[in-house]
């Protein structure tokens, strides 16, 4: 039941997510219990589930007197948080690399095999939880429980952004192909050469920032002209 409930509240957070990144919810709009419970045909229990994750990720907040609302962003605070996200990650890879055990390896040598036909399938949603699943086992393996809380809580606050950042033409092969990279490099303890394809991996800089900052660009465009229309 627990496990139900929890997969109920995901989806109403991935529902949510793509309607903030594409502008059909703006900052400052009130996410009501009651209304998002008639939309996706839920009880409150998982809507506020729902909302208490969207909050984490820093994708809403709480207010006094009018509850949850969603919350705003500037392209300067992304900026900042994936800088920071780049160096946690790579600090993961390169103690993974010295502190790694065979077992934690082949873990997450498997989860990486379990990508493939993802990507080959052109997967999406699919991959980006496969993806999920390789990085956290990563921060596991850097055994630094501190490191990882942090580098778990950060990369929480920047999953919508990255889940958007998977849709780039070639992307999903990409960062594939990088994280056997990656695991290449801890199979041989390179600590040094870990933290750099890592942090080529996480990197939004150049294209890849460019083709970020259009999409979100392009879908709230999208959703602003779908609001004028409405609003004739």
């Amino acid at each position: 039941m627990a496990a139900e409930r929890y997969n109920r509240a995901t989806a109403v957070v991935q529902a949510l997510e793509q309607d903030i990144l594409a502008g059909v919810l703006q900052p400052g709009d009130r996410l009501d219990e009651r209304q998002l419970g008639e939309r996706f045909g839920l009880s409150r229990t998982p809507i506020r589930e729902a909302l208490v994750q969207l909050t984490a990720t820093g994708l809403a907040s709480s207010e006094p007197r009018r509850g949850t609302v969603v919350a705003a962003i500037t392209l300067t605070e992304l900026l900042e948080m994936f800088e920071v996200m780049v160096e946690l990650e790579a600090l993961c890879a390169q103690l993974a690399a010295r502190r790694m055990t065979p077992a934690q390896i082949e873990r997450l040598q498997d989860r990486h095999a379990l990508a493939q036909p993802l990507v080959q399938a052109g997967d999406h949603d699919g991959y980006y939880l496969a993806n999920v699943r390789f990085h956290e086992a990563l921060y596991a393996g850097a055994r630094n429980a501190f490191l990882e809380r942090q580098t778990l809580y950060l990369s929480r606050r920047l999953s919508p952004y990255r889940r958007l950042q998977l849709r780039r033409p070639r992307r999903l092969a990409t960062s594939n192909r990088e994280h056997a990279q990656i695991i290449e490099a801890i199979r041989k303890a390179d600590g040094e050469a870990a933290a750099g394809i890592m942090r080529e991996h996480v990197t939004v800089q150049g294209t890849g920032l460019v083709d970020l900052f259009t999409m979100l660009a392009d879908s709230r465009s999208e959703a602003a002209e779908v609001r004028a229309d409405e609003g004739q």
